[in-house]
């Protein structure tokens, strides 16, 4: 299918809508709502973090195998329903403890998040290699991952939005009911790729996308640039509330940040079609470094200079959520492994993204506490050592994946 038009684009992608009111809540606010709730200190929280996302991020592209290993034309509809019960009950568990998870918290928050962290990763890879298999024309990559990302941005700021504007179970009914709503759509209006999927060869299918240079060198700059990302979201809200004071509008930031990656969204599909996927993205690393680095000098207060760094950063998330997953479906037509592979190679980009998270939370939230950074203590060096790990960590890794996307031979597939 070379072209979609709007209505199926948006069938289709709608459904990113509610995994990313999953996505944001797990990243964002699960580290202080654990830790204020039943005490649980940032190394035990940057742990369990860890520790499950490891266990989930290996489990992906064996999640990739399965969904390649099935013959049926409605493969992918079908593991989207296996996902959805395993999304919503760990959804609710994990953000509404009940009185008897606080006699063991940590065991509750590693079962709570093992279950969401399946479901998510069924749900995702299904999508997305969905969506990959569905088109191969060049024209037509980035708008499918634009609406897809698109969707997903309305649903992070809807997530990040509702915890400011009343109590917690708001984002819980609405994540719901958003999930049902876009799961009819997409089971029923969505189109299927015109080739069925076809039997894997055994567990060697898994190193596959490994076997080409070209997803070497593309796996290798989302690594980078993932964990460049993944810093500032898991430290956010520790930034916001100790070091500029500004708890209470962290809601009104994370709006700015993903309002302003909305509106981008056109403009670099646009700047995709004329200059290529892998130029227009490299613009956004050097245009995110150019404005996030002055976060760095911000102290209490400074809530304007916050507002205008958020949407300067904003504008080239559009890229990185729009542009990477396209330039994954070119490198999967490129290979020759379209409308046969794309789980397992989607298996591997989920397994990259998750170990990114793992990576940020599990070595970040540790080391600024043995820095001296604890959470609502404000102190110099606490202080201090948290505007590193905010600011100049993700800007140096950002340059770092400019310059191998610089090096890799992506510019002209």
């Amino acid at each position: 299918m070379a072209r979609l038009d709007r209505a199926a684009l948006f069938a289709y992608g709608l459904f990113g809508m509610p995994l990313a009111m999953v996505a944001l809540p797990v990243y964002v606010y699960v580290p202080q709502l654990y830790a204020e709730r039943f005490g649980l200190s940032l190394t035990l929280i940057g742990t369990a973090l860890l520790l499950a996302r490891l266990f989930d991020a290996f489990l992906d592209p064996v999640l990739g195998l399965w969904i390649d290993g099935t013959r049926r034309a409605d493969g992918y509809r079908r593991f989207v329903l296996l996902a959805v019960p395993l999304l919503a009950a760990g959804f609710v568990a994990l953000f509404h403890p009940p009185e008897l998870a606080a006699g063991a918290p940590l065991m509750w928050f590693m079962v709570a998040l093992l279950v969401v962290y399946v479901g998510f990763s069924l749900a995702t890879i299904s999508h997305q290699s969905w969506g990959a298999a569905l088109t191969q024309a060049p024209d037509q990559r980035s708008r499918l991952t634009a609406t897809r990302e698109g969707c997903g941005l309305i649903g992070v700021i809807i997530a990040a939005a509702l915890p400011a504007l009343g109590p917690s179970w708001w984002l819980t009914a609405a994540f719901l009911v958003v999930l049902a709503g876009s799961v009819l759509l997409l089971t029923r209006a969505a189109p299927l790729p015109e080739r069925t999927l076809r039997s894997h060869g055994g567990w060697s299918e898994l190193l596959v996308p490994f076997r080409s240079k070209l997803f070497r060198w593309l796996f290798a700059v989302f690594v980078v640039n993932g964990i460049a990302a993944a810093i500032p979201a898991t430290l956010f809200l520790f930034f916001a509330s100790d070091r500029l004071r500004l708890g209470q509008q962290a809601g009104l930031f994370l709006v700015l940040y993903f309002v302003a990656a909305a509106a981008s969204m056109p403009l670099w599909v646009a700047l995709a079609k004329r200059l290529g996927e892998a130029r227009a993205w490299m613009l956004s690393m050097l245009l995110a470094v150019a404005g996030f680095i002055w976060a760095f000098g911000l102290g209490a207060g400074d809530a304007i200079a916050f507002g205008i760094i958020c949407v300067l950063s904003g504008l080239t998330l559009g890229a990185d959520l729009a542009l990477p997953p396209a330039l994954l479906a070119a490198v999967i037509h490129q290979a020759g492994d379209s409308g046969k592979r794309e789980g397992v190679y989607f298996g591997s980009w989920s397994w990259a993204t998750k170990m990114n998270l793992a990576l940020a939370a599990g070595v970040s939230l540790p080391l600024l506490e043995w820095l001296g950074y604890v959470p609502g203590l404000q102190s110099q060096a606490g202080g201090q050592a948290l505007s590193i790990a905010y600011a100049v960590v993700p800007c140096l890794l950002k340059l770092s994946a400019a310059a191998l996307l610089w090096r890799a031979p992506l510019r002209t597939i």
